[in-house]
């Protein structure tokens, strides 16, 4: 029987983590392990009751910003261990389908050369009685921005920067070739957009599922993310010095508008800091 493992990295957020658990436990075909990675957070272990069975993980954080691309690769060691053979990446904030853990692995075995992605939908406010964990079908509507095949339905796609690491699913023989995250990452932004570009030089595909659909509850966010500023900027010039091209240039141009960055060469650096309203 084929392995498969949940991981999932929190930092706060509990509730979403609670919300979350839940939808696997309602899976059709329920994970083997949810892997949940506490990351800087040591309120994380009182939170986890009942199912799905759980491998806590802890890990460390940086005074810098939040080390997202190592705590994921800290819970794909794990997962991996314990002998996982199908690793499904689902943000904390993400509601899994009933249908999501058996279609990511259905498709991780049939192509275990390619990485696959699922539809997100995300969510108004939740109401004074919650989001309807049984019935999140009747809540879809896909992001745009992204493929949403139907359920049955897959897609092959190529393009590196429609990869998001909300929701993505990978055999272990392909996280092995990916290298996993880059570490030199923190904070927010530019190290899924990286990892996708690491899947195409190891000769990996992506696709997305139609039957991987999940639902992003909802959080208070800034267009543009003024709060991440210095990360965006730091993460951006990596980036840059991988790959020879700066990601998240549509927030980039949305800072310049705001007086908070400006173009220096071939790159950009911090004028100014804005407080998020």
């Amino acid at each position: 029987m084929t392995r498969t493992a949940v991981i999932t990295v929190v930092h706060g957020r509990h509730r979403h983590l609670q919300r979350q658990r839940e939808t696997l436990a309602l899976s059709a075909r329920p994970p083997d392990e949810h892997v949940v990675v506490a990351l800087d957070d040591a309120e994380v272990a009182r939170v986890i009751v009942g199912p799905p069975a759980t491998r806590l993980v802890e890990a460390a954080g940086d005074s810098r910003g939040l080390p997202l691309a190592a705590a994921r690769n800290l819970g794909a060691r794990s997962a991996l261990a314990a002998g996982a053979e199908v690793l499904v990446f689902l943000d904390v904030d993400c509601l899994a389908g009933p249908a999501l853990i058996g279609g990511y692995r259905d498709a991780v075995i049939a192509e275990p050369d390619r990485v696959w992605s699922g539809p997100v939908t995300y969510l108004p406010p939740a109401g004074p009685g919650g989001y309807p964990l049984r019935a999140l079908a009747s809540l879809d509507a896909p992001h745009p921005a992204r493929p949403a095949p139907k359920p049955g339905e897959r897609i092959v796609q190529s393009d590196p920067d429609l990869f998001w690491s909300l929701s993505f699913a990978l055999h272990r023989t392909a996280w092995l070739r990916s290298g996993g995250f880059h570490e030199g990452y923190l904070g927010y932004g530019g190290e899924d957009t990286d990892f996708a570009r690491c899947l195409q030089a190891a000769g990996l595909g992506l696709g997305w599922v139609g039957e991987a659909r999940s639902y992003h509850q909802h959080h208070p966010v800034h267009d543009p993310p003024v709060e991440h500023l210095d990360d965006i900027v730091r993460n951006g010039r990596l980036f840059r010095q991988r790959w020879g091209e700066w990601p998240m240039r549509g927030w980039l141009a949305r800072f310049e508008e705001l007086g908070l960055v400006r173009r220096s060469g071939d790159g950009w650096e911090i004028t100014a800091r804005a407080t998020p309203p």
